[in-house]
């Protein structure tokens, strides 16, 4: 037939299946060729027969995966498109399971985020068995599970298959807690070496926490189960961990860590496959940096100072000395792996002038096999006999390609991303193919999820802040009504229940509980401002939390009025500034009777009627009753409860109950103005039996007196003595109300003391300082 006669649609469609076919062959001899078969997992390089890596086996899935997507384009694809995918969810779930074997350490290390109990980065490439330890290895590399967790929900999102059981689910919903906490988390990073010094010590790495805030960007609602999945195989996130790890993230760019300026491993986090930023100013910064820094004619230098592969590097040391890295200045390898990151990142751009220009500067730098397949190199190093003219006069000198990354010794991660840029610059694959659930581009332009979960959605430039107001009875509800301000009773909000914090983290507790796997579902972390935003849909129950700063349980600061109003605008423009999901946030302010009794009360009473007028130092706010807010609200179903049938034994807030209305003005509230009193001592009675400490405290009226008599009691009787009916314990406890009230510190400190109440960790609170933007200084003893 002749070819003019043949419709060009054909002509076109035969081209492609030609174009198709022959990186089907392409990927069966450089990548399938490796996998393993009974795991399903791929080794590093492809002369190594015993060890698998499980971030190289991430990326051969998705360059297998890619392949997969171009051949659902075509009809007949003769089930090749079958099989690739099949491969694709036989090493992602060999993946898993590698892991959920060690889920013991999943669940030591979200208590303490220590290194020894780091999930395993390399595994037997036949058994699936850990092959070294984390003394002899450095395991923690976060990056790992984070792009692991991206590859899963695109591979999902795309309609394989990859989790089949709850357990599984269970487990994935552990993960996300294993990596929620890396802005705090040092690790080793996607080098596995950790300081740029490479001395075993690990630091926080940019690269590893944007891929973290990237992963949790994208599971955050993901339903593993696929379009078939049930409202329990969802996965959450906690909004608040998620925005910790974006602000350090942000603050670190565009430097990769405390040793390193920039690195090159920053383009796997802000471009394929991670896309961490869509800040145009901090992405345009980072990527010019590394260019202007690390690009070279062979490829791009991972960082300054890279001794990796160099010839001038010890191989039979493990760590270098101090000072060494000088030596390997303006001589460290060039890697083209990262020229290929830059065509996908041209195609993702639509920037064909990059495109051109880095697939130009490659085509020199490949090399070929047997069968004329095209082999990308690991790196490209300087030779012993020119390290010192290219010391003189950088990228002048010839270099020489590693054996990692030649025909006979595959660079497999290179191989892969040669794969998936191939497709892409050919047509065969497109972005949306690549990339389902678009995370190219920025939050509020991707398609929306299910309604029932809370999803990204990006800032709003004119986002409102929701307030609603509880009183904690009638009696303040109607004295705050004399002052024009309208607030709701926990009775008035009714079916709607009033939470404290510590009440949605005992119901959090049953995400992701496992005892099989020995899993405890989610850590005791209190719960953030953002996630206190939210309204909730628990078992049938609509709840709303108030926040932690409401909290009067834990630490006696929550009783200084001074302190409480700072922290109410910090939270309401904390709230504002980095409110990222769907729907608008609802505060809930919590306003206690002691809280009448203070002398800063008016300044409260100030606070809440500018919230009333709709602005508060430039916030845009809207305050009303819950009821009617609920319906612009962000929502979130809580749906894994209904398959728990376990009583969580929730105490929501409590009204009080008064006989009266009582107080019509804050005229007549009983105020300590200047509340002074006489020091009496009582030491002379440390001696005097137990019956006469009683009786004394009987008789004194002060409140220093009546601590320092309530503490000799409780560490004779312990905290359950009577006194007059009334435990020591609780004595105490009414103590520290009527001291907070007054504002007599010195007595609040000593009944805090006596009760043990104290701040079990201080990083918490540091941590929360920080991400509010705020800068904590110290000696460098204190560190």
């Amino acid at each position: 037939m002749d070819v003019a006669s043949v419709p060009v649609h054909t002509t076109n469609y035969k081209n492609t299946v030609r174009q198709l076919d022959y990186y089907y062959g392409l990927v069966k001899r450089q990548i399938l060729q490796f996998q393993s078969p009974t795991n399903g997992l791929y080794p590093a390089c492809s002369s190594d027969t015993h060890v698998a890596d499980l971030r190289t086996s991430v990326y051969c899935s998705l360059a297998i995966w890619s392949l997969y997507q171009s051949y659902r384009r075509i009809d007949d694809d003769h089930g090749k498109a079958y099989e690739l995918g099949g491969s694709c969810i036989k090493c992602m779930r060999g993946i898993l399971s590698c892991w959920m074997r060690q889920s013991d350490r999943v669940e030591m290390f979200k208590k303490g985020q220590a290194g020894r109990y780091a999930l395993h980065s390399k595994f037997h490439l036949i058994t699936g068995e850990e092959v070294c330890s984390t003394e002899q290895f450095e395991h923690l590399q976060l990056d790992v599970i984070a792009v692991y967790l991206i590859a899963l929900v695109q591979l999902t999102a795309s309609g394989l298959q990859i989790v089949y059981t709850m357990d599984e689910v269970a487990f994935v919903q552990n993960l996300v807690y294993y990596i929620e906490r890396s802005y705090r988390t040092p690790d080793f990073g996607i080098w596995e070496r950790g300081s740029k010094n490479n001395n075993g010590t690990p630091e926080l790495h940019a690269s590893s926490i944007g891929m973290v805030k990237a992963a949790l960007e994208a599971i955050n609602g993901c339903n593993l189960f696929g379009d078939r999945g049930a409202s329990w195989s969802v996965i959450f996130v906690d909004i608040d961990a998620h925005n910790r790890n974006r602000s350090i993230f942000e603050t670190l760019l565009p430097k990769e860590s405390n040793s390193k300026n920039v690195d090159a491993s920053l383009l796997f986090t802000i471009s394929f496959p991670c896309f961490a930023t869509h800040d145009c100013q901090l992405y345009s910064t980072t990527k010019d940096k590394m260019v202007e820094l690390l690009k070279g004619s062979y490829g791009f230098k991972r960082f300054q100072r890279d001794g990796y592969g160099s010839v001038l590097e010890d191989k039979n040391r493990r760590h270098y000395h101090k000072g060494e890295t000088k030596e390997f200045e303006a001589v460290e390898c060039e890697w083209p792996v990262f020229l290929l990151l830059m065509v996908i990142e041209g195609v993702f751009k639509n920037n064909d002038k990059q495109v051109e220009e880095y697939r130009t500067i490659l085509k020199p730098l490949y090399k070929q096999d047997k069968n004329g397949d095209v082999v990308v190199p690991k790196y490209y190093y300087v030779p012993k006999d020119y390290i010192e003219m290219e010391r003189e006069k950088p990228g002048t000198q010839l270099r020489m390609a590693s054996n990692h990354g030649s025909a006979s010794n595959l660079f497999l991660l290179g191989q892969s991303v040669y794969v998936i840029a191939e497709l892409l610059t050919h047509d065969l694959l497109h972005i949306n193919e690549l990339d389902p659930i678009r995370r190219y581009l920025p939050s509020y332009n991707r398609p929306r999820k299910g309604g029932r979960y809370s999803a990204f959605q990006g800032t709003a430039s004119d986002l409102v802040v929701q307030v609603v107001l509880i009183a904690e009875s009638m009696r303040l509800q109607a004295m705050m009504a004399t002052y024009g301000i309208q607030t709701q009773t926990p009775h008035e909000v009714e079916p709607v229940q009033i939470w404290p914090p510590k009440e949605l983290v005992k119901v959090y507790c049953h995400l992701g509980l496992n005892k099989k796997l020995g899993l405890n579902g989610r850590p005791t972390r209190p719960i953030g401002a953002l996630g206190t935003s939210k309204v909730y849909r628990i078992c049938g129950q609509t709840v709303l939390c108030y926040p932690l700063v409401f909290e009067v349980s834990d630490f006696y600061l929550s009783h200084d009025m001074a302190l409480l109003i700072d922290n109410i605008k910090t939270e309401l423009h904390f709230v504002s500034k980095y409110w990222r999901l769907s729907g608008r946030p609802t505060v809930c302010i919590l306003i206690r009777e002691e809280h009448m009794r203070d002398i800063h009360f008016r300044e409260l009473l100030d606070l809440l009627a500018s919230l009333k007028s709709g602005h508060c130092d430039g916030l845009k706010v809207r305050t009303g009753r819950l009821q009617n807010l609920i319906s612009s609200s962000c929502v979130e179903h809580l749906d894994f409860m209904s398959s728990v049938d376990v009583d969580c034994d929730v105490q929501p807030f409590q009204q009080l109950q008064h006989a009266s209305i009582g107080y019509q003005s804050l005229t007549d509230v009983p105020q300590a103005l200047a509340y002074a009193e006489n020091k009496t001592d009582f030491t002379n009675l440390e001696h005097s039996d137990t019956g006469t400490l009683t009786h004394t405290l009987r008789s004194v009226t002060s409140l220093r007196g009546r601590a320092t008599l309530l503490g000799m009691i409780l560490a004779r009787e312990g905290p359950q003595h009577l006194i007059d009916g009334k435990s020591v314990s609780d004595s105490i406890e009414e103590l520290l109300g009527s001291a907070s009230s007054l504002r007599l510190w010195s007595v609040v400190r000593t009944c805090t003391a006596l009760l043990c109440k104290e701040v079990e960790s201080i990083s918490p609170y540091i941590t929360t300082v920080l991400v509010y933007g705020k800068q904590v200084m110290g000696s460098s003893q204190a560190r």
